[in-house]
């Protein structure tokens, strides 16, 4: 398992994931990821420089919500 490679159980312990590793556990590519963060159809929160997911809105995709696009 390579450093981006999460599982569900650990994902759900913390209150984000990189953009990376939210790629991994959507099944979609990096560049994806990226794209869909850009589009804010992926929720993220900038700390700093780096990009991140909140496990909150990714758990929503996950489990079909509509409700998962930006925040208002």
């Amino acid at each position: 398992m390579t450093t981006s490679e999460i599982t569900i159980t650990q994902a759900r312990e913390r209150g984000a994931v990189s953009v990376t590793e939210a790629a991994h556990l959507l099944g979609i590519g990096r560049t994806s990821a990226y794209e869909a963060a850009r589009l804010g159809t992926l929720p993220t929160v900038r700390v700093g420089a780096r990009v991140l997911v909140p496990m909150a809105g990714l758990l929503r995709m996950l489990d079909g919500s509509s409700e998962a696009g930006p925040p208002p």
